[in-house]
C-alpha cells in the first residue's frame, strides 16, 4: 500500500479512543503501562504487550514509548526503559521486543544494551505521508 498524503492531525476522538482501548488491554492483564510524570503531569510512557500467542508465552513486545520534549535529554526514556524490563521481568518474561522508526530511539535501546536485529523496509506509515523502514530489536532478560 503506498500512502503519498499525509495524515490529518489526531483529533481528540482519535486520541481518547487509542487510551481507552489501552486502558482495557491493561485491566483484561494484556499489557502493562507505565507513566512517568512531574509536577507539571506526563513525562513519557511506555507499554509492554505481555498476552502474546500460546507458543510464545515468554516474551513481551514494548510498544509506544513516548517522552514528552518536556522529559527528554533528562533521562525519562531510559528510566521508562529500565521499568518496563522490571516490569516484563515481573511479569515472567524472559524476552523483549521492540520497533522504531526513530534513530533518537534507536540510540536510546541501543545504550540501554538492546541488540539491533535489522530493518524491514517500508514497514510503517510516516504521518506526514510515505512509507518509512523500521528498525528491530530484542534484549534478553536475566
Amino acid at each position: 500500500m503506498r500512502r503519498s498524503a499525509s495524515w490529518p492531525p489526531l483529533d481528540r476522538t482519535t486520541a481518547e479512543g487509542f487510551w481507552r482501548s489501552v486502558a482495557a488491554g491493561v485491566e483484561r492483564g494484556e499489557r502493562i503501562l507505565l507513566v512517568a510524570e512531574d509536577g507539571d503531569g506526563v513525562l513519557g510512557t511506555v507499554q509492554l504487550v505481555v498476552a502474546q500467542p500460546p507458543n510464545q508465552p515468554h516474551r513481551a513486545d514494548l510498544s509506544k514509548m513516548l517522552v514528552h520534549r518536556r522529559g527528554r535529554r533528562r533521562g525519562v526514556g531510559a528510566a521508562l526503559m529500565q521499568a518496563a524490563e522490571d516490569a516484563g521481568r515481573a511479569a515472567g518474561k524472559t524476552l523483549l521486543v521492540l520497533d522504531t522508526a526513530s534513530p533518537e530511539a534507536e540510540r536510546l535501546y541501543t545504550r540501554a544494551g538492546w541488540v539491533k536485529v535489522g530493518v524491514i523496509p517500508n514497514f510503517a506509515l510516516w504521518p506526514q505521508g510515505g512509507l518509512c523502514d523500521t528498525v528491530f530489536f530484542y534484549k534478553a532478560l536475566g
